[in-house]
């Protein structure tokens, strides 16, 4: 991975060259910026991460908006061609609006591409949602699988202590497989038997094999970050405006706060070492 450095200027203001823009609350989000570098190695990426506020999920809707619509506007000054959403939280509550602000450029949140995913590989299937507390409470997941497959049964679950795992590095092991196994029991409780399970929070790709190795062998895993690099690939390319170049893409990080934090934590996240030096400190 190149890491380009905050103080290196951009590229030039053309449009296929400009880098998709990536925001989170956290850290989360870097599974979805990994999954987009797998899919499109040579795209530059510039990525936000609002740690100042974060988490979103314990803030009102307006709050939410309010804070995604500046982290919006703030990659928007960077000039992006598309926008990412990585946060199920802003994507569930803000998405509309961000689509608005950025018009006509693309924004692509979490959620939808993780419920066309759940969608195909289960139709008329019984779905579990794996998320946090904040995004089984807002039900987006239910409405959009539900909005596609009306036949489909969806149970939400909230996982929270799985986020802690992922920023601990506690991807595996006893710790690991005990928790992720009495969540998967209270989820199923009642006779409630998923034939897929919907990783909704971008820090569970993290314990993606701990979650398959707990689940029947049936059951279809579906990752967020994955599909949503898809539909990354997919826009971009039908907009003509894929990144014409045989070098590498450059990666770009900014936080609003905890530089030091950012880079221990997001080196987990990425599987390659980050310095504080290499995330810019910005304010919106």
């Amino acid at each position: 991975m190149t890491i380009l450095r905050h103080n290196e200027p951009m590229h030039p203001n053309i449009d296929s060259e400009l880098p998709v823009g990536i925001f989170d609350s956290g850290v989360g989000g870097l599974t979805v910026l990994q999954a987009i570098r797998d899919t499109l190695p040579f795209e530059d990426l510039v990525y936000l991460g609002d740690t100042a506020r974060l988490p979103y999920g314990t803030k009102s809707p307006a709050s939410i908006v309010r804070y995604a619509t500046r982290a919006t506007t703030k990659l928007q000054e960077q000039g992006i061609k598309l926008l990412v959403v990585a946060c199920n939280t802003a994507s569930a509550v803000a998405l509309d609006r961000l689509r608005d602000l950025m018009s006509p450029l693309p924004v692509i949140g979490v959620v939808e591409p993780g419920a066309d995913a759940a969608v195909r590989a289960r139709p008329g299937g019984s779905h579990l949602v794996m998320a946090t507390e904040a995004t089984v409470r807002l039900g987006a997941y239910r409405a959009a699988i539900e909005a596609r497959d009306p036949a489909a049964v969806v149970r939400e679950h909230p996982c929270e202590m799985l986020v802690s795992l992922a920023e601990e590095g506690w991807n595996s092991g006893a710790i690991a497989d005990s928790i992720v196994g009495r969540y998967l029991d209270d989820a199923t409780e009642s006779g409630f038997e998923p034939d897929g399970i919907i990783l909704g929070c971008t820090h569970f790709p993290l314990l993606r094999d701990t979650i398959r190795a707990a689940a029947a062998e049936s059951v279809a895993i579906v990752d967020s970050a994955s599909t949503t690099a898809a539909v990354v690939k997919n826009t971009l390319d039908m907009a003509g405006q894929l990144r014409q170049s045989d070098a590498p893409g450059t990666v770009r990080f900014m936080a609003t706060d905890g530089a030091s934090r950012f880079a221990r934590v997001g080196s987990q996240f990425l599987g390659a070492a980050l310095e504080y030096s290499d995330i810019e400190i910005v304010d919106l």
